[in-house]
């Protein structure tokens, strides 16, 4: 993996990696095992994460292990982006996106040389700077 792109990471592979009954279980661990440097994300993904691995009876303290390793960092604060990401949800109120899923379109924007880590087709929608494909790392 190129050390020029960085990666920003989704709920889903994260939930995967974590879930070995996941469909994606096996391509989730063979991408986290291939990355070098740490993935960005931000706080909506990690509480959306912690609360499907704990509502399937997972424990969200291994996710949140790859935070405290550093292996996953926060990449971008809600509260100095909240215009922006609520412009996001205005234009996207018909797929409707998650805040988690417009936090990362506007990390995708800061982060121009970035791919959304993702299993999230709605990514091949959603479009930075209100035009421009978002480059994707996923299964599809």
């Amino acid at each position: 993996m190129s050390h020029r792109s960085t990666l920003l990471l989704d709920t889903g592979p994260w939930v995967a990696l974590h879930c070995r009954n996941d469909t994606f279980h096996a391509w989730a661990c063979e991408q986290f095992a291939q990355i070098s440097g740490p993935l960005l994300t931000c706080e909506a993904v990690i509480a959306e994460t912690c609360f499907l691995l704990a509502r399937d009876g997972h424990d969200p303290a291994k996710a949140l292990a790859l935070v405290s390793r550093g292996v996953v960092r926060v990449g971008m604060a809600l509260g100095e982006e909240v215009t922006s990401v609520q412009s996001l949800f205005e234009r996207y109120d018909k797929v409707p996106a998650s805040l988690a899923d417009a936090c990362l379109v506007r990390m995708s924007e800061l982060y121009e040389r970035s791919r959304v880590f993702t299993l999230d087709s709605d990514f091949q929608i959603y479009r930075r700077h209100g035009r421009k494909v978002i480059p994707m790392l996923w299964p599809g």
